[in-house]
């Protein structure tokens, strides 16, 4: 699996707990990637995230993905009230014959902590959702990507309306191949 989906498996997970999507009792803290993480509990979240990330996980490897974004809105009323955007470049390597050394590990581990801290820390800045929520994941790809016929569709961007949010950038993350811009758009009606 590619080492980005991880990372970003770990954001998804952290944000669909921290904000509430779904109870706190459909996940547990497991110790992975040197430091311990969110895993759900919930089979059906489990098997939905497994279809779309394996997806994922080969637009990746081709480079086709530019964007990920997980939005969440209000199960009753279809107003979206976050959105959370990965942007996803892929990292050039130098035009010299020689490839370019690895990150190292202990580098890529401390930036996955950092923005955990960070997703962590939107709740004392984020509106209270004191409403039932769903979520949706929405890929951004390059027109040359393969799509799967029935399993992708387009769709609403599921945007905020101008005017109505304010928006926060995250920490950035990068691997040898990728390079994770990472930014939250929340419904502000001030």
């Amino acid at each position: 699996m590619c080492a980005s989906l991880v990372v970003l498996i770990l954001w998804l997970l952290s944000i669909l707990f921290q904000r509430g999507v779904y109870p706190a009792d459909d996940f547990h803290m497991v110790k992975k990637y040197g430091q311990t993480v969110l895993v759900t509990q919930d089979l059906a979240l489990e098997n939905y995230l497994e279809k779309i990330l394996a997806q994922m996980n080969k637009w990746l490897l081709t480079g086709s993905v530019t964007q990920i974004v997980l939005a969440i809105i209000s199960k009753d009323s279809r107003t979206t009230m976050e959105r959370w955007v990965f942007d996803i470049n892929v990292v050039q390597q130098p035009a010299i014959d020689a490839p370019a050394p690895a990150k190292p590990e202990s580098e890529i581990q401390a930036e996955i902590r950092n923005i955990l801290k960070q997703i962590v820390s939107t709740v004392t800045f984020l509106p209270v959702i004191d409403e039932p929520t769903v979520f949706n994941i929405l890929a951004y790809t390059s027109e040359s990507a393969d799509i799967p016929a029935n399993e992708w569709v387009d769709t609403d961007p599921l945007a905020i309306e101008a005017g109505k949010s304010q928006q926060v950038k995250l920490r950035s993350f990068s691997t040898d191949v990728h390079r994770i811009e990472a930014m939250v758009a929340y419904r502000y009606e001030g």
